[in-house]
């Protein structure tokens, strides 16, 4: 700086007679966009940007191009500052620059193996915004942003799955329902399990943001395609509800099928509508009882776990009469899956008998009589300590069996055991212990059960 009269002046490169690198543009040009810093990864997307060129002679396409890299290098390293001017002028100008140049930069950009969560959520955040100024603009370009947002709907990370839901609930409202159907359709019967997958999950978050009443004629006619409807319920929860008889009437046919994947998948989206409409609605399920009743007594294996697993959906929703005859058929088909050796199917029939015990026709002395015995013999060992799925699945469905026959009956079958020899057995126990007094009180334990509790706390710590 240099002091003047007028105050401090900065001496720049030109104030100083030296020549202004080509890359980096200087307030009063044609082009007013400042290069924000270069990661050696964005080389590759904003090469452009580097070349020293005379603006006068670009084409009307070349100059938006280096336009929106401008634009989008602001928003992507800039400032806060340069961000949001970045993020308002892109969307002032987006119907002028374009729906054909502004998703040929944005898309790879997105795609880019190095982007960070925070730039995903900024150009997210761009093609929100761009989506809502360009509105129909976009239906030639609906597969394209499928492609690259879709994967986002099952990413680990809670916030990217939000915003992948954001992105396809605003292109189905810009693009219409005729559109996202037309380009969504292949992709259903797509070879590859993975696409068929994403394209399920876009189409329940198009159903959630044009209404499932849109969906259900597609869907009845063309498609039939469980694994939406699973998403559907998975996705909208009970907002169901009203739809629920054409949802199941929809899938119904798949228990029959004589595919296992098909029935397997058909018995988990059942599962998914019964947990979604719970406690209501079982007149809907109505025509798929027979067909499942008649499955979990022929099957084997993952088709039975996912039959198994829709009877425990069911059974809570029913009357109480109803709920306690169906138990005690499941029952029997439950305790002879108790010494299953596959894990998998542990944790749903342990899921179960938890929610059979909830329900209110089943009767403490049914649960005390034909379950404890089986059950304590089967799940109470260290192997169920050292998995911890089942550990707490464990936990969650012995409190549950308390609730229904006393928590005493319950302590007196573990209070052994807190001087186990193995540490993560004791502390499943403790654990379980804990809860069912949490939950129930001390009223009904008596001086000798005290006594042992307490010798045996003291073992165990």
């Amino acid at each position: 700086y240099t002091m003047t009269p007028g105050g401090a002046t900065p001496i720049g490169p030109i104030a100083m007679g030296l020549k202004t690198p080509a890359h980096i543009t200087v307030p009063g040009t044609p082009e007013q966009i400042a290069l924000q810093p270069l990661k050696p990864e964005d080389m590759q997307y904003f090469d452009k940007l580097l070349m020293d060129v005379d603006e006068s002679l670009l084409s009307k396409q070349e100059k938006a191009e280096r336009e929106i890299m401008g634009y989008l290098l602001k928003i992507k390293n800039g400032t806060p500052q340069q961000r949001k001017s970045g993020l308002r002028k892109i969307t002032e100008n987006a119907r002028r620059l374009g729906a054909g140049p502004l998703f040929h930069q944005i898309l790879p950009l997105l795609m880019s193996p190095t982007l960070e969560d925070q730039e995903r959520h900024l150009l997210v955040k761009v093609i929100d915004r761009v989506l809502y100024k360009l509105d129909d603009l976009v239906r030639p370009y609906v597969h394209k942003i499928l492609v690259v947002i879709e994967p986002l709907l099952i990413d680990e990370d809670y916030y990217a799955r939000v915003e992948g839901r954001e992105i396809i609930s605003n292109l189905a409202k810009a693009a219409g329902l005729a559109t996202m159907i037309s380009t969504m359709r292949p992709d259903i019967d797509n070879v590859d399990e993975y696409v068929r997958n994403t394209t399920a999950r876009a189409f329940a978050v198009v159903a959630s943001s044009l209404g499932i009443p849109a969906l259900l004629p597609f869907l009845k006619a063309v498609c039939k395609s469980i694994k939406i409807v699973q998403q559907i319920a998975i996705l909208m929860g009970c907002a169901i509800l009203p739809y629920l008889k054409q949802l199941v009437e929809i899938v119904e046919n798949g228990l029959t099928d004589e595919q296992q994947k098909v029935r397997t998948m058909t018995a988990l989206c059942i599962s998914a509508l019964a947990e979604a409409s719970s406690p209501y609605g079982i007149e809907a399920f109505d025509s798929i009882l027979k067909p499942l009743w008649k499955g979990i007594r022929s099957h084997r294996g993952k088709g039975l776990a996912a039959q198994l697993k829709a009877v425990g959906y069911l059974i809570p929703l029913m009357d109480a009469e109803y709920a306690s005859y169906y138990t005690k058929e499941v029952m029997l088909i439950l305790i002879r899956e108790f010494i299953s050796p596959d894990e998998e199917m542990k944790k749903i029939v342990l899921k179960v008998v938890k929610q059979c015990c909830s329900t209110d026709g089943v009767e403490p002395e049914y649960v005390r009589d034909e379950i404890l015995g089986p059950f304590f013999k089967a799940f109470w060992n260290h192997r169920m300590a050292m998995d911890r799925r089942n550990y707490k699945q464990l936990v969650d469905t012995t409190v549950e069996i308390a609730q229904k026959v006393g928590g005493v009956v319950i302590i007196q079958k573990i209070v052994e055991d807190l001087k186990d020899e193995n540490e993560q057995y004791r502390k499943m126990v403790m654990e379980t212990i804990d809860n069912v007094i949490t939950l129930m009180g001390t009223t009904d334990i008596d001086d000798r059960l005290e006594e042992l509790l307490f010798d045996g706390i003291l073992y165990a710590f």
